[in-house]
């Protein structure tokens, strides 16, 4: 009889990728132990998603380091500090490495006056020029800050491939060979070495990875974000009634938990006694409370605000909503699509093609051209290999995000990767969460009416006193509302807070109430006028709070979270050029009122948190390319499953590290700018890319012809890569 075993997820946090070949590399080595089904290796995220039956770990992370690059399985809650580490280690590395190669190349550069007519007239020390004290300078860069692309380049052959490291190793080798040539079997004085160029070619491609390493940005930081809502420690009814105070990972199932007033709640529970209210803006991105009786559902991570609750358990560990959302982050942000760059793309193709021109340079000159000449050949095939190094290529992108990025920083727009910068332009679709991101975030007062023959400046004094009692967001929105209106003179007693419904006093011998309208019918009659208007209002989204006395209506009072000053004008700007979708968990009537104001035709209501993911999902398979922009924690999973996430400034830890793009401020009139800043760094990349082939197109052949010195083609490649760079930093000047 046959047996099925289910399938499982392990994922691995990866170190040290520098190009997609680099992913490929360790798919095809993952692929190949047994029962591994399927790998999606993520470039850009540095994740591998590896999918079979009866994983372990250890033998994931010995194939992974097998093909030289770090691993570290990534555990449910773990907190990535080693991930962390590593990444900064490798960054550090790379500059220093950096540092070291500049130095010692310095001295060598200089000697480069001695190869030029022109400049000979240059004193250049003896010392400089003598062959042992180059290769005492040359040789620690190339083989001690060089070993990387040695140790890269033989691990690429070995496993069948090739990649840009097996360019540069073959050039800088053949350079510092060819010179060490020079320098101890030739004629110098006649020759010149060109130790420099190797050197030179080195320092240039470090500073490169370098660049490359400070642009792309860590994902973890938004999984650490979330895993601090998790708090270590919950009280729990133990056998004698008493509350103790335990690790989480004790609760289980129908345990009663007491959580406390400020206190964060530990686990999904139902409440079964207590009155309060629930800040959950963490996880539903609304900015109201919610009240909490017995019956309510708690979610941990939010925090409970005015009264005790005493709950019993529904879920731990994995099972809880938080967990839940924690996983959706790790999930999208591991299956995203490896960003495929354009030098990487055909390095395949571009690194053995140069390889035999170099080759069948040699040989046309060895049999044909200068038959029996070495220095002949060599020159000619090494100076295409020098010329072919690909310093430009890895040059191109890397410069233009910093100099894009560092503009956009200046601009109010941080893009926390360089990926985001490549994505923008891409974008045909906006999908906006409404609370927070289009509107304020923030409950103001918008209607007041008096319903009794009563002076308006008393019903404003009874309602300000009532609500200035209670800390609840719409009480607070209220008095504010209120403070700079006209107030007489009173005071209450007995007051009484009546959890979810509202407040009540004694206003001289007669019961004022003030609450939401389900509560004050209880007291009072409501004509079918008024109530017609309480509903018209709830309509469009609006909380209606009113005031009695007795049986009295004396006043009607409308709460909204209003749009934003300039969401309508940024959003028909925007509504120009692509496709606008509102997002919100909200109701159906108050989401269509605020996608009518925004001028928006596209909305989804009702949205649960973790359905918005799967929203942003359907729509990229409609073949649009989408950008999320939101500012709650809920967003999270919608941020890191768009092509491009996008949070607002004062956004949630959370949206904020898990979006690729934050808004440094709390305001949409920077959101053109991600756009434009994205079109023009493009640009500019192409820009970069397209003279970098241009360059080794017209370059090669050149070499090839014997019209080129090494040292020329060295000159030619530091110029190439000059280029770039002066190009790339226009961008530090553009205008959006």
């Amino acid at each position: 009889m046959a047996t099925t075993t289910a399938s499982e997820q392990l994922q691995l946090q990866l170190v040290g990728m520098s190009c997609a070949g680099c992913a490929k590399r360790i798919d095809k080595a993952l692929r190949e132990l047994p029962n591994v089904t399927e790998v999606e290796v993520n470039f850009a995220t540095e994740m591998a998603t590896v999918t079979g039956h009866d994983l372990a770990a250890k033998p994931l992370i010995h194939a992974v380091t097998k093909v030289g690059f770090g691993a570290s399985e990534i555990e449910p809650n773990s907190d990535l500090s080693e991930y962390d580490q590593a990444h900064e280690v490798y960054q550090t590395q790379q500059f220093r490495k950096f540092i070291v190669a500049a130095v010692l190349s310095l001295p060598l550069l200089y000697t480069m006056f001695s190869h030029f007519s022109l400049t000979q007239a240059v004193p250049v020390p003896e010392l400089l020029l003598s062959p042992w004290f180059q290769l005492l300078l040359a040789t620690p860069v190339q083989f001690g800050v060089g070993w990387q692309f040695y140790r890269g380049a033989y691990l690429a052959l070995r496993s069948g491939t090739s990649n840009m490291d097996v360019l540069v190793a073959l050039g800088t080798s053949a350079a510092y060979g060819y010179s060490v040539y020079l320098g101890f079997f030739a004629d110098v004085a006649d020759h010149g070495l060109y130790f420099e160029t190797s050197a030179m070619l080195i320092t240039l491609i470090v500073l490169g990875k370098w660049f490359e390493a400070r642009a792309k940005g860590r994902s973890s930081a938004a999984i650490r974000e979330l895993l601090k809502l998790q708090p270590n420690r919950a009280l729990k009814q133990n056998d004698a009634g008493e509350f103790e105070a335990v690790a989480i990972e004790s609760l289980e199932h129908g345990d009663t938990i007491l959580i406390k007033p400020g206190a964060q709640i530990p686990t999904d529970a139902r409440v079964t006694q207590g009155n309060s209210s629930v800040n959950e803006a963490m996880l539903t991105g609304e900015s109201m409370p919610v009240d909490k009786t017995a019956g309510s559902q708690l979610f941990a991570g939010t925090l409970n605000q005015s009264g005790a609750l005493y709950a019993e358990v529904t879920a731990r560990g994995q099972d809880t909503l938080l967990a839940q959302i924690i996983h959706t982050v790790r999930q999208a942000q591991s299956s995203k699509a490896p960003i495929q760059r354009l030098a990487d793309r055909v390095a395949g193709v571009f690194v053995p093609c140069v390889i035999a021109i170099a080759s069948a340079t040699f040989l046309l000159w060895w049999f044909y051209l200068a038959p029996s000449v070495l220095e002949a050949a060599l020159k000619a095939s090494i100076a295409v290999l020098v010329i072919a190094c690909p310093c430009a290529l890895g040059l191109a992108t890397p410069t233009s995000i910093m100099a894009g990025s560092g503009r956009a920083a200046q601009l109010g727009v941080l893009f926390k990767h360089s990926r985001a910068l490549e994505q923008a332009y891409q974008v045909d679709t906006i999908v906006f969460d409404k609370t927070g991101t289009v509107t304020r975030g923030e409950p103001t007062l918008t209607d007041l009416e008096i319903a009794a023959k009563m002076e308006a400046s008393e019903v404003h004094a009874l309602a300000y006193a009532l609500e200035s009692h209670s800390d609840h967001p719409l009480a607070q929105a209220l008095v504010n509302g209120l403070a700079d209106k006209p107030r007489v003179q009173l005071s209450l007693s007995d007051y009484q807070n009546h959890s979810g419904q509202g407040v009540s006093a004694m206003y001289g011998e007669q019961h004022v109430r003030l609450g939401s309208a389900k509560f004050i019918r209880q007291f009072a009659t409501l004509s079918s006028a008024w109530q017609e208007q309480i509903q018209q209002l709830e309509q469009v989204g609006k909380t209606v709070v009113l005031l009695a006395r007795e049986q009295e209506l004396l006043g009607l009072f409308a709460l909204s979270d209003t749009l934003r000053d300039e969401a309508t004008s940024i959003l028909t700007q925007l509504g120009q050029h692509y496709r606008l979708v509102l997002l919100s968990g909200d109701n159906h009537a108050t989401v269509a009122a605020v996608a009518a104001e925004l001028g928006m035709t596209d909305f989804f209501a009702e949205v649960m948190p973790k359905q918005k993911a799967s929203v942003i999902a359907e729509l990229q398979q409609q073949g649009h390319q989408v950008a999320m922009v939101g500012d709650g924690i809920n967003d999270a999973p919608a941020l890191a499953t768009a092509d491009l996430g996008i949070a607002m400034g004062k956004g949630s830890g959370v949206a904020l590290e898990t979006a690729d793009v934050a808004l440094l401020r709390d305001d949409l009139n920077a959101l053109p700018r991600v756009f434009n800043l994205s079109r023009k760094t493009n640009r500019n990349i192409k820009q970069n890319l397209f003279w970098a082939f241009a360059y080794n197109s017209l370059g090669i052949p050149i070499a090839a012809s014997g019209l080129l010195a090494p040292w020329l083609a060295g000159a030619a490649m530091a110029l190439s890569s000059i280029s770039v760079v002066i190009n790339a930093l226009r961008l530090q000047r553009m205008k959006v």
